[in-house]
């Protein structure tokens, strides 16, 4: 295959990714119209671990599963203590708790989170840019959660922003915590949601128990489950393989959000606040400011 064959694909590839990521913010808020956000990651877990083998299967990687050695092994069952049981948890009470268009949007902080977490965690230093791209974003935060009128921003809204801005955090330790994972990754995000599949069952049954049967719920979780958190990764590792360029797939990133407010308008009937659209834009341009340093 040439180099511009390659180039389609990848872009093919990066576009399918931005397409099903641009979605599951309309996803998150139809299952969560019927169920609770523990049964909702329940749901969605089972689903991607099932998707996710099938993966595996279909690459013929399922023995590399036998492969892993103990430390792997442990490794990549705590990591998925982080995601999907921590992050997910985390992410779908924000959701629970915020008009989707504002809770899509604060997600993309994550990539300013890891900057600030790699101070401590892994010894770099902030730069000037750095610290522009966090006060530029966290700015787009501010703008973004007070949807014009900052005294109005409720006991609930203010958790929800709370959680959201949590739960990037938890992203970003996540990534950290693969920094030195040698496990390929469709093998190792499999074993993640496979070893978190038990604590989440456990925090179900103690809280809200399994979902009630609902169509409309559980297709909107197995939506999540299938598309989210399992072909979303697999769509985005190939296109970044088969690219000649990273950073023409990786700016491919900034038409997720937008998309995704089209959605949200569309299939949620939210009607988008013009603060959103500028806190989003802040927030953006916080991220480029950061990728333009990398």
């Amino acid at each position: 295959m040439d180099a511009a064959s390659r180039q389609r694909r990848a872009y093919l590839f990066g576009l399918g990714t931005v397409l099903i990521w641009s979605t599951v913010a309309s996803a998150f808020k139809i299952a969560l119209a019927h169920m609770d956000h523990v049964q909702l990651l329940l749901a969605a877990d089972a689903v991607s671990v099932a998707t996710l083998f099938c993966i595996l299967a279909a690459q013929g990687k399922l023995g590399l599963l036998s492969e892993l050695n103990g430390r792997a092994l442990r490794q990549n069952m705590l990591l998925g203590v982080l995601n999907p049981f921590l992050y997910y948890l985390v992410l779908f009470k924000a959701y629970s708790l915020l008009p989707a268009q504002v809770a899509q949007p604060l997600n993309y902080t994550w990539a300013i989170a890891l900057s600030v977490l790699s101070v401590p965690l892994l010894g770099q230093k902030l730069t000037r840019r750095d610290l522009l791209a966090i006060g530029v974003s966290y700015a787009g935060v501010v703008v973004l959660s007070a949807q014009g009128n900052l005294s109005e921003l409720g006991a609930g809204s203010a958790l929800g922003v709370g959680l959201a801005l949590l739960s990037t955090l938890i992203w970003a330790l996540y990534w950290i915590g693969n920094t030195k994972n040698a496990t390929d990754p469709v093998v190792a995000l499999f074993v993640n949601f496979a070893a978190a599949f038990p604590l989440i069952l456990a925090m179900a049954l103690c809280t809200s128990g399994p979902p009630a049967w609902s169509a409309i719920g559980l297709a909107a979780a197995a939506y999540v489950g299938v598309f989210e958190m399992g072909v979303s990764f697999v769509l985005w590792l190939l296109a970044m393989r088969l690219t000649t360029s990273t950073a023409r797939i990786g700016n491919l990133i900034f038409l997720s959000p937008f998309l995704s407010l089209v959605f949200i308008h569309f299939i949620l009937g939210e009607v988008i606040h013009a603060a959103t659209y500028a806190g989003l834009a802040l927030i953006l341009c916080g991220n480029a400011l950061q990728k333009r340093q990398d």
